[in-house]
């Protein structure tokens, strides 16, 4: 009797990409380009100057260049990605989006913490600043909106 090999906890499906909002959907979709090979990265590239100009195409693409090469350099372990096509977000994609928001929104402490989850961390902080680099970046070339301070609490409980 043999036992099927353990699953990586990664790949989890912890919600789908229509839930999650545009800069972190957008993290997850560039990542999976990233590492979908050669080809589907020039497409990101293209895409990125066709909607963005140049030269801030240019800037966002080899940040989030930086941004994958060192989660695949110094990951504890390969993030899990979902397909290219499908809509489920996994636990590794959705730990990588909120790295990238919350690093791009200033939330240091955050950021230190979920980039803990995907390297060591004597290498958390310098992912943490690659990804407040990228972020910042990537809501410039989506359009994103720094967020609006919360009238709410740090403690306080939303469910």
């Amino acid at each position: 009797m043999s036992a099927a090999a353990p699953q990586s906890r990664g790949g989890v499906t912890v919600g789908t990409l229509s839930e999650l909002p545009v800069l972190e959907a957008g993290a997850v979709i560039y990542l999976r380009h990233w590492f979908s090979g050669a080809e589907t990265r020039e497409q990101m590239r293209r895409d990125f100057e066709v909607n963005f100009g140049p030269e801030m195409a240019g800037a966002a693409f080899e940040a989030f260049g930086c941004l994958c090469n060192f989660c695949a350099a110094h990951s504890r372990r390969p993030l899990v990605r979902h397909g290219m096509a499908c809509n489920c977000l996994g636990a590794d994609e959705n730990c990588f989006a909120n790295l990238l928001a919350s690093a791009a929104e200033g939330q240091q402490d955050d950021a230190q913490i979920l980039a803990s989850l995907i390297v060591t961390p004597r290498k958390a902080s310098e992912l943490t600043q690659l990804a407040s680099d990228c972020g910042l970046l990537m809501r410039q070339v989506l359009g994103v909106q720094p967020p609006m301070p919360s009238a709410r609490p740090a403690t306080a409980t939303l469910h």
